[in-house]
Parts: C-alpha cells; structure tokens; sequence
C-alpha cells in the first residue's frame, strides 16, 4: 500500500504541471496562427519614456557699471602752487567728469586724489595735494554732486613719469608736469 502512495504522490506531483500548461494553451486559442505554428509570439517592449525635457535658466546679466577715472593735469586747472580752480580747469570738470556722471542712475563713490611733483619737501607738496583735492570736491558739490567724496592728497608718492634732476629748473618742472595731477574716480550703476 505504500508503493501506491508514493505512487499517486508522483502521478499529482506530475499532473499539476501538465495541467496548468494545458489550461494556458486551451486559454490562448486565439494567438494568431503563426503562434500556433510553433512561430515565437511577437515579443512586446514597454514604449520608451520621453526624454526628459532639459531647460536651462540664465541668471541674470550683472548690473551695467558708469565707473570711470578722469586724469586733469593741474597745470591746466591751477596756477602754479595755488589751489584755487581757473576757468579752464571749471570747464574740464564739467565736461570731463559731470558728463560722466551724468550717465549714472546712481553714484556710490567719488574719490578725488590730488598729485605733485618731486620739487619742494614733503609737507609742503602733501598739502598742495591735499588742497587741489579738496578744491575739485567743493566746485563738484557747487554743481549739485552730493554723492560720497573722499579725497586724498597723495603728495610726491605716485610720480608717473621720472625726469633727470641735473636739469636747469625751469626744464625740470616741464618735464615732471605729468605728475602733477588730479584723478577723480567714479563708481556707480548706470541708467
């Protein structure tokens, strides 16, 4: 009795299979006829995804700048060693740099530094450069400027242009004219 339980086991255990492959072909009796044919069913792949639409963002452009720096000889502008504006040096202020400034929608900062040559001593040329400074700053502000101002005397300190000092005198202060200056830097944005 035993051989014919073991028996039945392996019969069910074989027969379930046989089933199940039997009920999926009597199941699928609609495939077309090139499956029935023993043809390999027509395999099917999942569509594919859209690509992923990429969109980039500019940042935007930076602030446009009106930042400027305006060199005035102060032979032109001055007499010699005094402090006061001439008319000319009036006039290049107003078209060198109120032009300028006009171009900005905002001035943060004017920075006016004032320059001498390598003749006199040291005190005596720092405050030269300290006063033709100061003395661009008051005509800007005479003119309705009431943006920030620094100025800055920078003396002897910066010389641009160097000059033989066996020349006569006169010669000398010709040929270190270019280092006597005034630089009037702007920064601000423009309109």
């Amino acid at each position: 009795m035993l051989k014919k339980l073991t028996a039945l086991c392996v019969l069910a255990a074989f027969a379930l299979p046989v089933s199940t492959a039997i009920a999926q072909t009597s199941t699928s009796t609609s495939a077309p006829a090139s499956a029935a044919q023993g043809a390999e069913p027509a395999v099917t792949t999942p569509s594919a995804a859209p690509a992923p639409v990429i969109t980039t963002v500019t940042p935007p452009a930076p602030p446009k700048r009106c930042d400027f720096a305006v060199t005035l000889q102060s032979d032109e502008i001055f007499e010699h060693h005094k402090s006061v504006l001439n008319s000319k040096g009036k006039q290049l202020i107003e078209t060198e740099v109120l032009g300028k400034l006009a171009s900005c929608a905002k001035i943060d900062l004017i920075i006016v530094s004032g320059h001498t040559d390598l003749i006199g001593s040291h005190p005596q040329t720092q405050k030269l450069s300290e006063k033709h400074a100061d003395a661009v700053v008051a005509y800007l502000t005479s003119k309705g400027i009431n943006a920030p101002m620094d100025t800055m005397g920078m003396g002897k300190t910066q010389q641009i242009k160097a000059c033989d000092d066996k020349l006569p005198k006169k010669k000398l202060a010709e040929c270190l004219a270019p280092n006597r200056r005034v630089v009037i830097e702007g920064r601000g944005m423009a309109k």
